[in-house]
């Protein structure tokens, strides 16, 4: 038995209790969970944005924490190793892992292949948040959803890289591709989208123009490389990037809504890139002037910023050890499991950039 935060009805608060953890398959990793970030995916997922989620369920996607045990299939790790838990497990060998791609892995399964659940609840079954349920003292998961990082990486800094540093950087490394001497408007500094501007100007930005709405979350973009900050909340963001900018090469978006989508294009200058990274709710629609095409504008989607978990973490780790990558603004706030409910309940008022979860 584990004391975990459990999701018993959509749009109400999680309730902490004790589940039970199946005992691990071969292709299974079992980790006790050290750290995990609230991330606004978990919010979506509470309030409904998710509705294929079976209930009961444990929230959480972002995590680090050290291996337990290991399933008689799984090479390359060992119980005591420091790893990272991320929802960017993928088969290997299909042909969208082949291509490099396995964001959009075609075998991508992330539950148990016999149909057995991992988590029960008084005999019922509980779902996985996007496979992991990483809001729990333990986790149970595929293989290709954990990356190891050396040992002298600080676990609650590593639970970053399960979700806002790949999804935030990597959109800008591998999926917008900003080179040296670009200009760059993110929309949106969260956890993910504070990443990006760090992303940004490791990649040599020229101009990186951070938009929010809280002044807390401007500074924090100002510190991480930022050389531009817009309040979306005192004035219209797309004047203010183009009297800035005159229009970006790219804008990086972080919060889903088809509203900001729609400023992020028109952010762009003739041939610029608008990169969706922020998860959108079933049923919504953009609307775009059709003429803006004729300047070959572009409009993309991220998914978890085209990471390669077990390259990308393993780079990030080493580079925030090394002074390169700063991970301690990211995390500006610490509760214990106690107060998870009420961080993520008021995750949508937090000026923090990620709230951490210790255990």
């Amino acid at each position: 038995m584990v004391k975990a935060a459990v999701l018993h009805q959509f749009d109400q608060p999680v309730v902490l209790g004790d589940i039970e953890i199946a005992t691990v398959a071969p292709s299974e990793v079992r980790v006790r969970t050290a750290a995990t970030g609230i991330c606004h995916s978990d919010r979506h997922g509470q309030t409904g944005g998710n509705p294929a989620l079976g209930l009961p369920a444990v929230l959480g996607h972002e995590a680090a924490g050290v291996v337990v045990e290991v399933g008689a299939n799984v090479s390359g790790l060992v119980p005591g190793d420091h790893v990272v838990v991320a929802p960017a497990g993928s088969c290997g060998t299909c042909a969208w892992c082949s291509q490099g791609l396995p964001q959009h892995c075609t075998h991508l399964v992330r539950t148990r292949e016999d149909g057995t659940p991992r988590l029960t609840l008084d005999g019922r079954p509980v779902a996985q948040f996007v496979g992991i349920g990483s809001f729990a003292e333990e986790m149970l998961v595929q293989a290709s959803s954990v990356a190891k990082v050396p040992a002298a990486m600080p676990l609650d800094k590593a639970a970053l890289l399960g979700c806002a540093v790949i999804t935030g950087l990597g959109a800008v490394r591998h999926t917008a591709g900003v080179r040296i001497g670009d200009t760059v408007a993110v929309v949106g500094c969260g956890g993910v989208g504070l990443s990006a501007v760090q992303g940004a100007a490791l990649a040599g930005a020229a101009r990186i123009v951070a938009i929010d709405r809280m002044p807390e979350k401007l500074e924090l973009a100002r510190q991480l490389g930022a050389t531009d900050v817009v309040d979306a909340s005192a004035t219209d963001p797309v004047a203010a990037v183009r009297e800035l900018t005159g229009g970006v090469d790219h804008a990086l978006e972080m919060v889903g809504l088809p509203a900001t989508i729609a400023q992020a294009f028109a952010m762009l200058r003739t041939r610029g890139t608008a990169t969706v990274v922020g998860l959108a709710r079933p049923g919504d629609t953009i609307t775009l002037p059709a003429l803006d095409l004729l300047a070959e504008k572009r409009l993309q989607g991220s998914r978890l910023g085209g990471t390669q978990l077990r390259v990308d973490v393993p780079l990030y780790a080493e580079m925030y050890l090394a002074g390169r990558l700063d991970l301690d603004l990211l995390q500006g706030a610490t509760v214990s499991i106690d107060g998870l409910a009420a961080a993520l309940d008021g995750i949508d008022q937090a000026t923090a950039a990620r709230t951490i979860v210790t255990f």
